[in-house]
């Protein structure tokens, strides 16, 4: 095939100028077969197959930037929720797993594993509550494993047992790490129909519906879509809609490209490509600014909904067309450390909490990477967390809570997590108490339309 001049300079311009990459690609690995009558045992049988599935998938990705010039930040590894693996041990503290799980991904020298996770949703098995509160050890003694919590969907609703559970967990991994600005909570985050194929931390494992192994892919490339932008300001919406299709198909197929070959190296599946727009927060690699370039000063203002509702959809439109497997979380993130421009929207007063949950109605997660004030109780926490969940279950939708109470920290101060978890200023929470609400507890019914059989 041949391609023009052009076609040539606009590929290298969203390497060079936009910062187009591929975030991640994950491997996701089953560990049931790992399960034994001892903790001691099964460990040793999960070091075993990690070391011997996932050993090439650094060298595999690091060769694949080589061949195709084509940056490739992240590479993981995530498994089966670790509450299923260990339920047979009957351990009280699972935090050794997650101690194994950051040796392995050191000797690997994969950035992150994902699934020291429960699934809870209806309600608890015995390992989910081991694991659940082994969640404040574990992540705030390791640097590589990530945590997550799925407690809602929208087929059996919102387990709020689990949901006050968390608010005392988030509190509990903050104050441990207090010294770090309540970095473990950065790397733990609660669902509500969490996707079992999802290439992006902190929320990825390796569900068990999902085969023996396979290669998921999160591309980026906020960068690529707002310099597209540039090309149509005073254009009409749907001019604008069909440039961030088309830009959002070249990326995907970036990423289509890398996966499938990683995963031909690696000799295992292909599984999903998760279209999501990723941002850091590097400059020119934002989503805040895309909202920006559609005509809002700033990202957060009145409209803000409309514009990344737009987005989202136009980028699935897009990326649907360039992968046959699609899947994962795929849509849009607002993560405020991790974004500069929802920083800048932050530190200008465009956007708050309120604004923040109202777009996680249209966008691919939810609350993501949010600092609060440290004096936050475990209560406001978990409301929080069940507004959130409750927007994923009546939308049929996955959302997520990814929220940080910085110890010692008030709203307006800076919290600093460093690298791609970037850093933020304390955003205020409502004064008024939620106590008796959370106190409650049971389970919030699954909504009418969740009855479909």
């Amino acid at each position: 095939m041949l391609f023009s001049a052009h076609e040539i300079k606009e590929t290298v311009d969203m390497f060079l100028r936009h910062r187009l990459d591929i975030r991640a690609i994950t491997l996701g690995v089953s560990l049931l077969d790992c399960a034994a009558a001892t903790g001691p045992a099964t460990r040793e049988r999960i070091r075993e197959k990690l070391l011997r599935v996932a050993g090439p998938l650094v060298s595999v990705g690091e060769a694949i930037e080589t061949e195709y010039g084509v940056p490739i930040i992240n590479k993981r590894v995530s498994v089966t929720p670790i509450a299923l693996v260990a339920a047979s041990a009957r351990e009280n503290d699972l935090s050794p797993y997650a101690t194994l799980l950051d040796d392995i991904a050191t000797e690997l020298g994969v950035d992150f594993v994902g699934g020291f996770s429960a699934l809870v949703e209806k309600g608890y098995a015995e390992a989910d509550r081991r694991l659940i509160e082994s969640i404040p050890e574990a992540l705030s003694t390791t640097e590589r494993v990530c945590a997550s919590i799925n407690l809602a969907s929208t087929k059996c609703g919102i387990n709020m047992d689990a949901v006050r559970q968390m608010g005392a967990v988030i509190k509990d991994s903050a104050q441990r790490t207090a010294s770090r600005d309540g970095i473990a909570c950065a790397k733990l985050v609660v669902f509500c129909n969490a996707p079992q194929d999802n290439p992006f931390m902190a929320g990825a494992f390796h569900g068990p519906g999902e085969a023996e192994s396979a290669l998921n892919v999160g591309v980026s490339g906020p960068g690529v879509v707002k310099a597209a932008l540039e090309s149509y300001r005073g254009a009409g919406f749907d001019e604008v809609a069909e440039a961030i299709k088309k830009t959002a198909f070249k990326i995907t197929r970036m990423g289509q490209l890398v996966g499938s070959e990683a995963a031909r190296r690696l000799g295992v599946p292909f599984g999903i490509l998760d279209l999501s727009l990723a941002p850091t927060p590097e400059v020119g690699d934002s989503v805040a600014r895309i909202l920006e370039e559609l005509g809002l000063e700033a990202a957060g203002t009145h409209g803000s909904t409309a514009a990344l509702a737009l987005l989202t959809d136009m980028v699935k439109k897009g990326g649907v067309m360039a992968s046959t497997h699609v899947g994962g979380l795929s849509g849009a993130f607002i993560p405020v450390s991790e974004d500069e421009g929802m920083v800048a929207a932050v530190r200008s007063g465009a956007l708050s909490l309120d604004k923040l949950e109202a777009m996680t109605c249209v966008c691919s997660v939810g609350l993501d990477m949010v600092a609060i004030p440290g004096d936050a109780s475990e209560s406001t926490i978990s409301a929080i967390i069940a507004d959130e969940m409750a927007i994923g279950m009546v939308n049929n939708k996955t959302t997520a809570v990814r929220i940080i109470p910085v110890p010692g920290k008030a709203a307006g101060e800076w919290a600093e997590f460093g690298g791609l978890l970037g850093g933020a200023p304390v955003l205020p929470i409502h004064p008024f108490s939620s106590d008796s609400f959370v106190a409650r507890g049971g389970r919030i019914p699954a909504p009418i339309h969740s009855f479909r059989n």
